[in-house]
């Protein structure tokens, strides 16, 4: 038997047919167009699922259910997503839609979840019991799994990690709350940092590109070259980094830290920097703790994991 896993962006769809072991057997994609509403998108989902079977070669009957990574989550007692910011969804019948066409058990998870559960099975992590996942860009997502299957809490809004309040009366988040970390630990955190930085020095490196075209990669590039300036702002940015990682070990004692996300594509320049950092933060400095590792299956995750839910 196969798994379909479809995972939902808010400018691209993309589907897939995956094997037991988590190996892409068929992709395809297809913009998103969220203007169209709900509706219209979960047809096209449903569409392009059945066309990654038919590609293939394979029929609906080979399938053993379809899994759908998305940016929001899902109430699991309603089968209702309640909303999902970037698609514009609100209190969305997904499963009960998707049914219409493909008559299979529909599973559905948040999609920085199913990356952690690719990772899990195809990954960096295969064979780890215990793993933590983070996706580090705009802002930080997570996906926990625990012996082997995922963890999203009794309600489904579970491991919103980029969630945890690191700073009290700290910088405003978008979610309404003040010191949220991934006001402190997102490539969004590391630009702003950037541009204050460089108004107070304005011949850092970090403005090379001029102050409106800061990136992520702009602030870690000055940081590589040596600039004072990015480095100063690159080791805060580690720590804060670190603050939400040693709150994880803390909590959980996962065998695996798993980074993937945009700023992960900085490589070993940012993980052997938290592994520098992190041992000073250890609560039981004697005892081993969680390995720091990047991700390995990039866009290809959203897929895999999606898929591995039904499973």
């Amino acid at each position: 038997m196969v798994y379909i896993g479809i995972d939902v962006g808010g400018t691209g769809l993309k589907a897939g047919v995956v094997d037991e072991n988590g190996k892409i057997l068929s992709k395809v994609s297809c913009p998103t167009g969220v203007e169209r509403g709900h509706e219209a998108v979960i047809a096209d989902m449903a569409q392009l699922a059945l066309k990654a079977v038919a590609e293939a070669g394979l029929t609906i009957d080979d399938v053993k259910s379809v899994g759908i990574g998305i940016p929001g989550i899902q109430d699991p007692a309603r089968e209702i997503v309640p909303f999902c910011t970037n698609l514009y969804w609100h209190e969305v019948p997904l499963v009960q839609l998707m049914k219409k066409v493909i008559d299979k058990p529909i599973f559905v998870g948040n999609d920085a979840t199913v990356a952690g559960l690719a990772e899990s099975v195809a990954g960096v992590s295969a064979g780890v019991k215990d793993s933590v996942f983070l996706t580090i860009g705009t802002g930080v997502g997570g996906g926990i799994v625990l012996g082997g299957k995922v963890y999203d809490g009794v309600h489904g809004v579970g491991s919103e990690l980029g969630h945890m309040i690191i700073c009290v009366d700290g910088e405003m988040c978008t979610c309404g709350n003040r010191g949220c970390w991934e006001r402190y630990a997102s490539a969004t955190a590391l630009i702003n940092m950037g541009k204050k930085a460089l108004t107070e020095h304005p011949d850092s490196l970090i403005g090379k590109d001029g102050a409106d075209n800061i990136s992520a990669k702009t602030v870690i590039d000055a940081a590589k070259a040596g600039d004072k300036v990015a480095l100063e702002v690159y080791d805060k940015y580690i720590y804060y980094l670190c603050a939400g990682i040693v709150s994880i070990i803390n909590f959980i004692d996962p065998e695996m830290i798993v980074i993937g996300g945009g700023v992960s594509a900085a490589g070993d320049f940012l993980l052997n920097a938290i592994r520098a950092k992190l041992p000073s933060m250890i609560f039981y400095k004697a005892m081993p703790y969680a390995s720091i590792e990047l991700a390995t299956l990039g866009n290809d995750a959203g897929i895999i994991g999606a898929a591995m839910l039904g499973k």
